[in-house]
C-alpha cells in the first residue's frame, strides 16, 4: 500500500513540476497576426479573435505585424483594449521595411507590451482625424479643443503605462510630428528595432514583460514555433469592401441595378446584383464615417436620371443628375482622414460610365414600354377593316380574314367601307369611318 502511494505522490510531483515549467516558459508558441491597411471594425474582430485564440490554446505571446495609415478612433480603441486586457504579452511590429504606424497605428504601437519597429519605417502623425479633415472648418473651438485634449490625455496614458515617451507622444497627436525608427528608439518611443521577424524572435528572449495585473512574464524564444494566424476568407472579404471607393461602387451598382429592373421587370439579372450590391455597399458603409447627405445626393442623382428618360427636359435632369452624383461623392466621407477618401479619377470615370449607361438602358426601356403592342387585342388599334354588315350603329366588319362584331362611333357606315378600329372592348371593336384621302 505504501509502494502505491509513493508512486501516486511522485505522478504529483511530476505534474506540479510540469505545470510550474509551463507557467514560466509560457509556451512554446507564438502567434503572429498582421495590419494591412485601415483600422476599421472589421480588423478588430480579426484581432479580437486571433489573441482570444492565442490565449486559450497556451501560445506565449502574440505579434501583430503592422503597416497601416491610419482609421477610425473608435476601432483604435477596441484594439487597445483588447491589447491592454490581454493575458499573454502583446508585440506590435512595425514592418516590413517602408511600412507606418501613423495616426491610429501610434497609439496601438504605443499600447503594446512591447513597441518594436523595423529599419525603414515611420511613426506619428496622431492628430484627430476630425481635426485634419474637411470637417475642421465646421467645428468651433471649443469641440476641437475638447477632442485634441482628450487624444492628447489618451495617448500620454498609454504610453506612460509602458515608460514610454509621453512628451513625444503628446507632440505626435499636437503638432501631428512624426519620428523614423531609429529616432523613435533614441526617443524612448519604441523598445527595439529588428529587420525581419526572425531576428526580433531572438531579440525577445529573456525579455521580461509586465501585465495589466501586475504580474512579470518573462519570454522564452529558444526552439518556439512561429503560427501565422490570416484572416478567415469572410474576413478578408468583409475588409475589402469596407473601403470607400468599394463602398461608393456598390452603392452606384445597387442603385442602378435596382432602376434597370424597375424599368423593364423581368430581367431579373440587374435587380438580383443590385440587391446584393445595395446589401454589401450598406455593410461596408456602416463600417466608414459616413455623411448621410452624400448618400441622399447619390440617390437624388439616379432619380434625376430616371426623371430625363420620362420627360422632356432636354437634358436639364441629365445634367442635375451628373451634378448630385459628383458632389455626393465628394462629400459622401467629409471630415474623414485621407485615407477614407474616394479616388477623384473613380467618381469621374463612374459618373461617365452611369450616365451614359442609364440613359441608354432606361431610354431604351421606356421606348419599348410606349411602343404599340404588336400582338393580342391591343394590335388591333388604329388597323382598318372592311364593313361587311352596315353598321347602324352595330354590324359586322372584315379584319384579316375574321369577322367581327364591331359599333361605329360616327353615325351610319355601309357595306364595303373601310373604317378605323378605336377601341376593342372584348369581342366587340368600336370604330369610326376612314376619311377620304387619309392612308
Amino acid at each position: 500500500m505504501s509502494r502505491f502511494v509513493r508512486i501516486l505522490l511522485m505522478v504529483a510531483g511530476l505534474l506540479l513540476l510540469s505545470t510550474v515549467a509551463g507557467a514560466q516558459t509560457g509556451g512554446s508558441r507564438i502567434d503572429v497576426l498582421t495590419i494591412k491597411g485601415t483600422i476599421n471594425p472589421v480588423l478588430v474582430d480579426y484581432l479580437s479573435r486571433g489573441i482570444e485564440q492565442a490565449e486559450e490554446t497556451g501560445a506565449q505571446a502574440i505579434i501583430i505585424q503592422m503597416d497601416t495609415p491610419g482609421g477610425l478612433d473608435t476601432a483604435m480603441r477596441d484594439i487597445i483594449q483588447d491589447i491592454v486586457n490581454a493575458r499573454i504579452p502583446v508585440i506590435v511590429y512595425v514592418s516590413p521595411a517602408g511600412a507606418r504606424a501613423a495616426s491610429a497605428g501610434a497609439y496601438i504601437t504605443l499600447a503594446a507590451h512591447i513597441a518594436v519597429m523595423a529599419p525603414n519605417t515611420a511613426i506619428g502623425a496622431a492628430t484627430p482625424i476630425a481635426m485634419g479633415g474637411d470637417g475642421e472648418a465646421a467645428m468651433s473651438d471649443e469641440l476641437k479643443a475638447k477632442i485634441l485634449n482628450d487624444a492628447i490625455a489618451y495617448i500620454r496614458d498609454i504610453a506612460e503605462s509602458h515608460g514610454r515617451n509621453a512628451d513625444w507622444a503628446e507632440k505626435a497627436v499636437r503638432e501631428g510630428v512624426s519620428a523614423t525608427s531609429q529616432e523613435a528608439l533614441e526617443l524612448n518611443v519604441i523598445d527595439m528595432i529588428a529587420p525581419d521577424l526572425d531576428t526580433l524572435i531572438t531579440q525577445l528572449d529573456g525579455w521580461e514583460v509586465t501585465m495589466l495585473g501586475g504580474n512579470v512574464v518573462t519570454l522564452n524564444t529558444q526552439d518556439v514555433t512561429i503560427n501565422y494566424v490570416g484572416m478567415k476568407p469572410i474576413e478578408k472579404f468583409l475588409y475589402a469592401i469596407a473601403d470607400p471607393n468599394i463602398a461608393f461602387l456598390l452603392l452606384s451598382i445597387a442603385t442602378l441595378g435596382i432602376m434597370i429592373e424597375i424599368f423593364n421587370p423581368g430581367l431579373i439579372f440587374p435587380g438580383v446584383v443590385g440587391a446584393i450590391s445595395g446589401i454589401l455597399a450598406f455593410y461596408a458603409l456602416g463600417q466608414l464615417p459616413v455623411n448621410i447627405a452624400g448618400i441622399l445626393l447619390i440617390v437624388l442623382a439616379f432619380g434625376l436620371f430616371v426623371g430625363e428618360a420620362l420627360t422632356t427636359t432636354f437634358g436639364l435632369f441629365t445634367m442635375g443628375g451628373v451634378t448630385s452624383l459628383v458632389i455626393g461623392a465628394l462629400i459622401l466621407f467629409q471630415g474623414a482622414a485621407p485615407v477614407f477618401k474616394i479616388d477623384p479619377r473613380l467618381i469621374g470615370i463612374v459618373t461617365v460610365i452611369i450616365a451614359g449607361l442609364f440613359a441608354f438602358v432606361v431610354n431604351r426601356a421606356v421606348r419599348a414600354h410606349r411602343r404599340q403592342a404588336a400582338t393580342g387585342r391591343e394590335e388591333l388599334v388604329g388597323k382598318k377593316a372592311v364593313v361587311k354588315v352596315a353598321l347602324d350603329p352595330e354590324g359586322t366588319v372584315f379584319y384579316k380574314g375574321e369577322r367581327w362584331s364591331a359599333i361605329s362611333d360616327q353615325g351610319r357606315v355601309e357595306p364595303g367601307e373601310e373604317v378605323i378600329i378605336t377601341s376593342v372592348d372584348g369581342l366587340t371593336l368600336h370604330v369610326v369611318k376612314k376619311e377620304p384621302g387619309s392612308k
